[in-house]
């Protein structure tokens, strides 16, 4: 038992080797950010609870790793995010999600565009360091190598990746492509022809994961995978590369009237490319043509007909790369990373 103010306390937990934040916070009984905030500042927690933890410090013999809480004061309230295209409405409900759970957690998103451009890329991230953001959720643009910007910032900077992970260690929460793909190819191939595949520009790794992903689809459900022909074009203006390259393919000869694409913003200009046509587009009898796509993009719904796809759930992705986010900034030291893939689910419409 320890005395505060006349009365009897219940004593602290047998004293242990408390190493970390965290083992202090259980030993002393109270939570993680109280005694956060606790040597950050003192007197921002009530009397009764800072004669506690310093009677636990006294017995426990427990000293924080200073530097890092002293790196904590001087980082500000600022989350970065980064993105590759400012425009696309699967980053914009993504960033929605993004910015009411960091307003809830007490911070302010500051988000900047690399519109695809590395050089532009490693210019939000130069804007990002010098506002002394807390931390920081990228999403990061093109294939191959790194950014060694970004590289360098995570060691001192708390930072998740999203959507499309670089292919170096990192901390990635995202979808399961090969899980989403398998499912689309599945249904595809029980409710009809087996899918051919429209790929995407490779503006980023999903590119190369979804196309990986189908093939092996189709190989486990013993058909031949059938990779369409698209031009080398590196742009994010996907409704006109699906559209074109729909174009030119449907003139020159499907070989399935399964077309399955690399995302919905492809598949909505395929399905432009198959009108224009005169192919009537859909899964009902007397259809020339059924199309899919992948993401369940915020128009999906809403195209002619309704876009059959397989849907990422921003608000989850969004949540977990937030939650491990914010466990990073309040850690005491440099976590290793972990990677986080999330299920997509089927949304059975009328175009496939």
């Amino acid at each position: 038992m320890f005395r505060s103010g006349g009365k009897d306390r219940t004593s602290i937990a047998p004293v242990q080797d408390i190493r970390t934040m965290e083992e202090f916070s259980a030993y002393v009984g109270l939570s993680r950010p109280t005694v956060s905030r606790f040597f950050q500042d003192a007197s921002s927690v009530r009397a009764s609870t800072r004669e506690r933890i310093e009677v636990a410090l006294a017995e426990s013999g427990f000293r924080p790793n200073l530097f890092a809480v002293n790196l904590k004061r001087r980082r500000s309230n600022i989350l970065g995010i980064i993105i590759p295209n400012s425009i696309d409405p699967f980053y914009m409900e993504l960033i929605r999600s993004v910015e009411r759970i960091a307003l809830d957690a007490g911070f302010l998103a500051f988000v900047l565009s690399s519109n695809g451009s590395r050089d532009l890329e490693s210019a939000a991230i130069d804007r990002l360091t010098g506002l002394n953001v807390a931390g920081l959720i990228v999403v990061p643009t093109g294939v191959g190598p790194s950014n060694k910007k970004l590289e360098a910032l995570e060691e001192n900077v708390p930072l998740v990746y999203v959507d499309s992970p670089p292919p170096h260690d990192c901390t990635f929460v995202g979808t399961d492509n090969r899980q989403s793909m398998g499912l689309m190819v599945d249904y595809l191939c029980r409710s009809g022809e087996p899918p051919c595949y429209l790929g995407m520009p490779e503006v980023n790794q999903n590119a190369i994961d979804r196309r990986e992903a189908y093939a092996a689809a189709m190989s486990a459900a013993a058909h031949e995978p059938v990779l369409l022909a698209i031009p080398q074009e590196m742009t994010w203006d996907f409704e006109r590369f699906g559209y074109e390259s729909a174009t030119a393919l449907i003139r020159s000869g499907l070989p399935t009237r399964t077309l399955l694409c690399a995302n919905d913003r492809i598949a909505l200009g395929a399905q432009l490319a198959a009108w224009e046509a005169g192919l009537k587009i859909g899964r009902v009898r007397g259809s020339d043509i059924r199309i899919a796509g992948h993401d369940d993009h915020p128009q999906a719904k809403y195209a002619c007909p309704p876009l059959t796809t397989v849907a990422q759930s921003y608000g989850d992705i969004a949540q977990c790369a937030m939650a491990e986010l914010l466990e990073r900034i309040d850690a005491d030291e440099l976590r290793p990373p972990t990677k986080t893939l999330l299920r997509a689910d089927l949304k059975l419409r009328a175009s496939a």
